[in-house]
């Protein structure tokens, strides 16, 4: 089955929108990807206008930045401490924008979206 992000067929009174037009390629959905702790493994996708994004599958390094030092480093993830959008994918291991993560230096949070953007981004805690 497609992945849409069109409008609903349905308003908010459940009476039926008279159909206008076909399906579109622009109006395409994809899986999303569930960024897991593991070697680093990412696949290169097709976005509207050729342009490419990496989308991250699995990854165990993020860039780390200390608000005290003002630096960055990279340091190697632990595992998954706490995610506030599901609390099953703490089992998992999988990484969302706003999860807590542990590293090597201690507890951070996750500030980018890995699965779009190719990179994990955290800040320590």
């Amino acid at each position: 089955m497609v992945i849409s992000q069109r409008r609903s067929k349905r308003t908010s009174t459940s009476s039926r929108y008279k159909k206008n037009r076909t399906k579109r390629l622009f109006e395409q959905g994809r899986v999303p990807s569930l960024t897991k702790v593991d070697e680093r493994k990412l696949k290169i996708i097709r976005t509207k206008g050729g342009n490419h994004k990496q989308v991250l599958l699995n990854e165990n390094i993020a860039n780390l930045l200390d608000k005290k030092t003002k630096k960055y480093s990279k340091v190697k993830i632990v595992s998954v401490v706490e995610t506030p959008s599901n609390r099953h994918f703490v089992r998992r291991n999988i990484m969302t924008k706003g999860s807590f993560i542990q590293t090597e230096k201690g507890k951070a949070v996750i500030t980018n979206r890995p699965g779009q953007e190719g990179t994990i981004n955290a800040v320590l805690v």
